[in-house]
């Protein structure tokens, strides 16, 4: 078997909402809760696991999301409705921009915690393929 990433656990001072807020950016479900587990699974099966955590334990961390056109529409028109902050680097010092890294585009922005989420149409290496 080729080793494949299955599930991560993502720290959060309150599960469900950080949970809820990335899925509904993202147009996904929040799964049922499994023990102190808020799941939100992704297309290609891996498994964002929301825990609570106390906020002084909680290291920021950095998720990027591959997606298509359209769903990067639709993220972008959830991020601007929900009044997002967004920015074009991963620095997060050029607000209300987004990049058009490889011939895509892409956007960070921080949930609940200060974790750093990006969505991105095209992969860092879509320009050697």
């Amino acid at each position: 078997m080729a080793v494949e990433l299955n599930h991560t656990i993502v720290h959060a001072r309150d599960n469900r909402e950080s949970a809820e807020f990335l899925a509904g950016i993202l147009g996904l479900d929040v799964g049922p809760q499994w023990g102190p587990f808020i799941p939100v699974a992704t297309a290609n099966g891996v498994t964002l696991d929301f825990a609570s955590y106390p906020a002084g334990s909680i290291t920021r961390q950095h998720y990027a999301f591959l997606i298509s056109d359209e769903e990067f529409d639709a993220a972008f028109a959830r991020i601007e409705a929900a009044g997002v902050t967004y920015y074009a680097d991963p620095y997060m010092s050029q607000a209300g921009e987004i990049n058009r890294h490889h011939g895509g585009r892409g956007l960070y922005f921080a949930d609940p915690v200060g974790h750093y989420m990006e969505i991105m149409t095209r992969p860092y290496d879509a320009h050697t393929r």
